[in-house]
């Protein structure tokens, strides 16, 4: 009897590279749900949002960030997501600025059909962020969806290989990346961004989907790099990178199931069979946040 093929989990992915502007929640928030419909109607099951997308990003005090800031997930920005995900039978991830009690976090929510599912909280802060927000105390959870195995990440996470590493570990397909990315010292004008670099090593290292949105724009004297990726398991691009200036929508179409077949490089070679788990702890250290969330 012939074995039955890997059942597929085909998805379309859309990036939305959008321009928040500080402060402007109720401007930014209606600018997130043009963009989701638009992706909506171009196919798209998976729609990521930038970072801090609701907010904007470049806070003057902390009195600012809190009071733009919102619980999750009962705040105002993710109701209207949930009810554009509940519309357009999809699922999306966004950035936000979550308050809980006195404690801020730089946040990612990821919602779906039936509504709410669950959130990421930023693990590595960024310059002045230390300033207003908390180390993420989640872990890296992975989440059941309908689609596949969702993880996120956010932004400067992406420097940290344990990040990509511990989302493949726990069996994640896809991570995306709500991101604000920042121009590096010395880039070469000859060579991708650093950001689209390290994303793509990510996932060829991991093999497991990569989808970073991206912001376009300067905020308060920050300029912001713009090109959004979708990255295959492979770490070669499926989509972008997106432009530098503008706000703009990227889609791929990809198998999620591919992730989960973690193909040989070579005849010998598979990127996580191969590690050395006699040399190194297999969660690298991580606490008991492990698992399916």
């Amino acid at each position: 009897m012939t074995a039955a093929a890997p059942p597929e989990s085909p998805v379309r992915v859309a990036c939305l590279q959008m321009e928040p502007q500080i402060g402007r929640k109720e401007r930014n928030v209606a600018r997130s749900l043009t963009m989701i419909e638009e992706a909506a109607s171009a196919g798209a099951r998976l729609a990521v949002l930038p970072e801090l997308c609701n907010s904007g990003y470049v806070f003057a005090t902390r009195e600012e960030a809190f009071a733009l800031a919102e619980e999750v997930p009962g705040g105002a920005s993710v109701a209207a997501w949930i009810e554009a995900a509940a519309r357009h039978r999809m699922h999306i991830v966004a950035g936000i600025a979550e308050r809980e009690g006195g404690a801020l976090y730089n946040a990612a929510v990821l919602l779906g059909p039936e509504g709410y599912i669950g959130k990421y909280r930023k693990n590595h802060l960024w310059a002045a962020e230390n300033l207003f927000f908390e180390p993420g105390n989640l872990g890296v959870p992975v989440f059941r969806t309908a689609l596949g195995r969702i993880a996120a990440a956010i932004c400067y996470d992406i420097w940290f290989p344990e990040i990509f590493r511990l989302a493949a570990l726990q069996g994640a397909d896809i991570l995306c990346v709500p991101t604000n990315w920042v121009p590096m010292p010395e880039q070469p004008a000859s060579l991708p961004v650093m950001a689209n670099i390290i994303a793509m090593g990510g996932a060829h290292s991991n093999a497991l989907f990569v989808a970073a949105a991206d912001r376009v724009g300067s905020e308060r004297g920050q300029l912001f790099l713009g090109r959004s990726l979708i990255v295959a398991h492979t770490g070669w691009p499926l989509a972008g990178p997106a432009s530098a200036e503008s706000e703009e929508m990227i889609l791929a179409d990809l198998n999620l199931s591919d992730a989960r077949r973690k193909r040989n490089w070579s005849e010998f070679n598979q990127v996580l069979r191969d590690r050395r788990t006699d040399l190194y702890d297999e969660m690298l250290g991580a606490e008991a946040k492990r698992g399916w969330y």
